[in-house]
């Protein structure tokens, strides 16, 4: 497999968390997400993946898969074991919930382009726009926090104490979270969670700072 990663990028970071636990070996393919402008805006990687962002995984195929969660699905199906979802229909729902709050609700206003958006078309200035990814996260983290503290689900992670989907999209937000000095405490369920999953090893392993790319 070859994975088309940034190191920042939240969602590469959560499909780099799902091949360690699944161990499955993958070529790391670095796209900078800034420099020059941004090498995911080239005709070379628009040729990969024509949305021009990251990740983008190569199957042995050479069948291009975009979109992290439609990775990851297409991870624990072709490779099954071990499970990154629960057994029963209702907890499997719970899970992916989980994860598209953080992936659906939360991300996708706070990510590169929309800043980038605020930044140079808008003429947001610098402190406007750390606001405006700071209000986001801590509005979703607030819901997110009262779901996981109120639910005997919640284990050691995000679904009793094995890994799943849901904490492949939360360690990466609250990283971000981190960057932007978000006071996490604030969230201690969350914050729980994320303490523990980052001293195993797929998740350690998986950090943008271990990432060959990462400055």
């Amino acid at each position: 497999m070859k994975l088309y990663s940034y190191f920042r990028s939240s969602a590469s970071y959560r499909v780099r968390i799902a091949l360690n636990l699944k161990n499955l070996p993958y070529e790391y393919v670095p796209v900078h997400l800034v420099r020059d402008g941004g090498e995911q805006l080239k005709p070379e990687y628009r040729k990969v993946n024509p949305d021009a962002i990251v990740p983008t995984l190569i199957d042995d195929d050479n069948h291009a898969i975009q979109q992290s969660l439609a990775i990851i699905e297409y991870i624990e199906e072709t490779h099954p074991e071990p499970p990154l979802l629960p057994e029963s229909p209702a907890d499997r729902a719970h899970v992916r919930s989980l994860a598209l709050q953080v992936a659906c609700e939360i991300h996708p206003i706070d990510n590169l382009r929309v800043l980038k958006y605020l930044k140079h078309t808008l003429g947001v200035d610098e402190a406007a726009k750390d606001a405006w990814y700071r209000h986001w996260i801590e509005n979703g983290f607030a819901t997110l926090e009262e779901r996981l503290a109120n639910d005997a689900r919640t284990g050691k992670l995000c679904f009793g104490d094995t890994p799943t989907i849901a904490d492949l999209c939360l360690v990466p937000q609250v990283f971000n979270a981190r960057r932007f000095k978000i006071d996490t405490t604030r969230y201690p369920t969350i914050q729980r969670i994320c303490d523990y999953a980052e001293q195993l090893d797929a998740f350690a392993q998986a950090a943008p700072g271990a990432q060959p790319d990462a400055e």
